[in-house]
């Protein structure tokens, strides 16, 4: 059997007595991911069985083998959603069709609508929160002009290819509340000399700089200093100025 197409499951499966138990609700959703999603053909031993959307050929070995389950345990969780109604079972001496039942409610054709339209109104909201994030920001009653040069920097220089999330405009405000914006901005330009996008590379040398003790900007520039010559990057040669320059 494929295993293409997809389910679609209600909210309201919370407030069901299957959600209630764990084994009873692996066995529902085996059902649900096992049920054929159009009109199909299976080859069982020499017999062809043809299955109807919401069908498949069910075995106790089988299931309880993909299930990690005992084969009596499978059965007994199989016959409980039988007399629930969920599914209706059809059975010879070697085998059984199971199926779920109202399976077109699995199958509503507005999924795909729905979703779309969920997938819009997600983004929407994602990029209004950022917008409001960097409004936020920018506006800023304290140290507003340094944390303007901070932004257009990072849309500058470090966001190029890189999708910002609210998320990162919060840390950057975060960083910015604990530093000085000219010290989280002299960050990002060590970042930009090394070619890193986003701000995970500016969140490091930040942390970096905290556990050194670094207060201001001429404390950042004694430590990279140091970090060069102590040939933590790997460097042969003997560093320039630019190196560790920060006001570039």
């Amino acid at each position: 059997m494929t295993v293409g197409g997809w389910v679609k499951v209600h909210r309201k499966l919370l407030q069901s007595d299957i959600f209630q138990n764990e084994k009873l609700l692996k066995v529902f959703m085996y059902c649900l991911l096992k049920a054929s999603h159009s009109e199909y053909k299976q080859l069982v031993g020499m017999k062809v069985v043809e299955l109807n959307p919401g069908q498949f050929v069910f075995g106790r070995s089988k299931a309880a083998s993909e299930m990690n389950m005992k084969e009596s345990t499978v059965w007994m969780y199989i016959k409980l959603l039988e007399k629930l109604g969920s599914i209706s079972i059809n059975s010879n001496n070697k085998f059984s069709v199971i199926t779920v039942d109202k399976w077109e409610d699995y199958q509503s054709q507005e999924s795909d609508g729905e979703q779309q339209n969920d997938n819009k109104i997600t983004t929407k909201k994602q990029q209004n929160n950022t917008n409001k994030n960097l409004k936020n920001l920018k506006n800023s009653s304290s140290s507003s002009g340094g944390q303007n040069k901070v932004i257009d920097f990072y849309h500058e220089n470090l966001q190029v290819g890189v999708s910002s999330t609210p998320y990162v405009y919060q840390q950057i405000q975060h960083w910015m509340n604990d530093f000085d914006s000219e010290i989280v901005l002299a960050a990002m330009k060590l970042s930009a000399k090394k070619e890193k996008r986003g701000f995970d590379y500016t969140e490091g040398i930040l942390k970096k700089w905290v556990e050194a003790g670094v207060q201001s900007i001429g404390d950042a520039r004694k430590f990279e200093q140091s970090f060069i010559q102590k040939g933590r990057m790997g460097r042969a040669k003997r560093p320039s100025k630019e190196d560790f320059d920060l006001n570039d």
